[in-house]
């Protein structure tokens, strides 16, 4: 290992405390009331609904897919940079303090649009979701700092456990607030809608302070005084390491076959279970399941990868993944389908925390903020494969079964690959570079 990475390595260790690690694992609490309570419940209906209600349905989908997708372009232009930048300038909190603000302040700025006003809805929504993402580079490679290798699964799966149950909680609030406005002094849901946001904003702001106060912040690498000409430099480094860590690589090919997968199980189970006939509501009390189930579930697989692994833990989240499918192909009455939010609700968490636990195993001592960056990259380009696949093959068969059960082809390939890391020649590749 080159002098300079021992010397940042030996600067970036701490003793690490239970009180850092809760404190690490409450941002993931804080922000993912934004994923579940913005981006999956109440920001889509009600875009439709109220701030595009004068746009035909085909024209509000393409304007909402154009905004989400503009905002994980951007995210995964300045992803690896922006690690990098964090590395060398020893600010990792301050980029996600930066990235947690926006997002903050942009998702509870939606409670002022009015009725109508659905470009204004697009461009604050866009940049909330440029802050949830960006914060999330700097929070995952916060992951090394409060934990050592033995704890990286352990740990990371409290932050996805705690992201689940905080998120189900604000979202089973706004969820009541909504149906029974009158009992919150609230003149309709509309109004009720408009309060959740703000109820997001304050919540993320409220639980991000724990690790502002307890987390440490790793030393920056040796390097230059211009910290971004420093990150340009070492994000070329990186590409050229990452041709060397084959290990380290495979695992990211493997992940985002098998990402994607998860990822467009999250966002077209819905529209899934409307296409079969199922009511809406009805699949909006199985979305909030999934979340409560997958608290207890995440804890579960964390520990699952201490004993046996993650790879293994992941690829039994992976034959899971592929039953699932399976059963949503024949599923015919609505118990069916809260048996299958249920189901994966137990392995959508643990397969989140035991990838990123296991992808912190196989980076260079001293670059976590890029090499997450790398990773967040691939993760944004994640539910773009599946959903192209389900909608080719659902056109060529007209038959909506057919196209979720085609997700599976994602599941197998990406566990074939998974298959084929090596672990500890990674871990040991990865430290004498």
């Amino acid at each position: 290992m080159r002098p300079d990475l021992q010397q940042a390595e030996a600067k970036a260790k701490f003793h690490s405390e239970p009180r850092q690690q809760l404190a690490w694992g409450f941002y993931d609490w804080a922000n993912s009331a934004f994923a579940t309570t913005v981006m999956a419940g109440f920001f889509p209906i009600f875009f439709k609904q109220y701030w595009a209600s004068g746009l035909s349905a085909t024209d509000s989908t393409f304007q909402l897919g154009m905004a989400n997708s503009i905002a994980s372009l951007l995210v995964v232009c300045m992803a690896p940079l922006l690690g990098a930048i964090g590395d060398q300038a020893g600010a990792k909190k301050r980029f996600l303090l930066f990235f947690a603000v926006m997002g903050i302040i942009m998702t509870g700025a939606l409670q002022l649009v009015a009725a109508g006003n659905w470009g204004m809805a697009l461009l604050l929504y866009g940049l909330g979701i440029l802050g949830f993402s960006g914060g999330n580079i700097f929070y995952d490679s916060l992951l090394v700092a409060v934990s050592d290798n033995r704890d990286y699964d352990r740990v990371s799966a409290l932050g996805f456990a705690l992201g689940y149950l905080g998120g189900g909680l604000l979202f089973a609030f706004d969820v009541v607030m909504t149906l029974h406005p009158e009992w919150f002094g609230l003149a309709d849901a509309a109004e009720a809608v408009k309060l959740s946001f703000v109820s997001v904003a304050v919540w993320w702001a409220l639980f991000s302070v724990p690790l502002f106060l307890f987390v440490p912040e790793p030393q920056p690498l040796p390097a230059s005084t211009n910290s971004l000409l420093a990150g340009f430099r070492q994000l070329a480094e990186t590409v050229r390491k990452l041709r060397q860590l084959r290990i380290t690589f495979l695992f990211l090919l493997a992940y985002w076959f098998y990402i994607d997968g998860v990822d467009t199980i999250v966002r077209m189970a819905v529209d899934y279970g409307l296409s079969v006939g199922f009511d809406a509501n009805n699949l909006m009390v199985a979305l909030l399941l999934t979340q409560f189930v997958g608290f207890p579930a995440a804890i579960l697989f964390g520990r699952i990868g201490q004993r046996h692994g993650p790879r293994q833990g992941i690829l039994m989240a992976i034959f899971c993944y592929l039953l699932i499918l399976l059963w949503a192909y024949r599923m015919d009455e609505v118990w069916e389908f809260y048996a299958l939010a249920v189901a994966i609700g137990l392995v959508q968490g643990g397969i989140q925390a035991l990838s990123r636990s296991l992808f912190a195993r196989l980076i260079p001592p001293g670059q976590s903020g890029e090499f997450f960056g790398f990773f967040n990259m691939l993760g944004k380009f994640a539910a773009v494969l599946g959903p192209l696949l389900m909608g080719w093959v659902g056109v060529l068969t007209g038959d909506p079964r057919l196209a979720i059960l085609s997700v599976s082809l994602l599941f197998i390939i990406g566990a074939l690959l998974l298959s084929r890391v090596d672990i500890k020649a990674g871990e040991t590749a990865a430290r004498n570079l």
